[in-house]
């Protein structure tokens, strides 16, 4: 499948690497075609991942990825054609996050209990399959669940379109290594809001372990 990933960051590659090394075509944007940390991956992937601008990884990509910053997620996509985003499931990993008064972070004003970034995406590509997915845990463990508990934890998803949702579980599965059973839907796009505002919570859990390979597991 060919994938594109908006973002250049840790999240972006760490994703990106492993759904090259699953067989996938995957493309990294960015503001530029020369940017030098896409460069450098593409490098480490042995020519199989490419790097465009963002316009040309939303075009690229069957499916997409949002791995941005917050602060600025909803601006990026805007800027780009947003037919290309016409009936193709984004998977969004971003968290509104304000780090302006330090360690916990909070989240930005305007994503805070009534709203979310995760809706904002979805009211911004109103024919696009928004998910909600893969934000509650650190990279690393993003993209193989079996280093936390043998992979029996918890992945929070959740969107407006089941069939989206099931398309984004059995990627999560296929190629992450996340448990179905394990995966839990929480309903329409707007539990992002619950989902984001967990975060600084598990940044405070993470500064108290001293890790972040850790997760959260529902029990009853």
């Amino acid at each position: 499948m060919n994938i594109g990933i908006l973002g250049t960051g840790a999240v972006a590659q760490t994703i990106g690497s492993a759904l090259v090394e699953n067989g996938h075509a995957v493309q990294l944007g960015s503001r530029t075609l020369s940017n030098e940390k896409a460069a450098a991956w593409v490098q480490k992937t042995g020519g199989r991942g490419s790097q465009g601008t963002f316009a040309d990884a939303a075009s690229f990509g069957e499916l997409l990825f949002i791995c941005l910053n917050g602060a600025v997620a909803v601006d990026v996509v805007a800027e780009t054609d947003v037919a290309s985003y016409h009936q193709k499931v984004v998977i969004d990993v971003t968290n509104p996050l304000d780090f302006s008064r330090g360690m916990p972070p909070s989240l930005l004003p305007q994503y805070s209990n009534q709203f979310s970034l995760g809706e904002h995406l979805q009211k911004t590509l109103p024919h696009a399959y928004v998910v909600k997915a893969l934000n509650t845990v650190t990279a690393r463990l993003m993209v193989n669940a079996m280093l936390v508990n043998d992979g029996n934890h918890n992945l929070f998803i959740c969107g407006n379109e089941v069939d989206a949702k099931n398309q984004v579980k059995h990627l999560l599965a296929d190629n992450f290594k996340w448990k179905p059973e394990q995966i839990m839907d929480m309903g329409d796009i707007e539990a992002a809001r619950l989902t984001e505002a967990i975060i600084p919570f598990w940044v405070g859990v993470m500064q108290v372990m001293g890790t972040p390979l850790f997760n959260y597991q529902v029990v009853r």
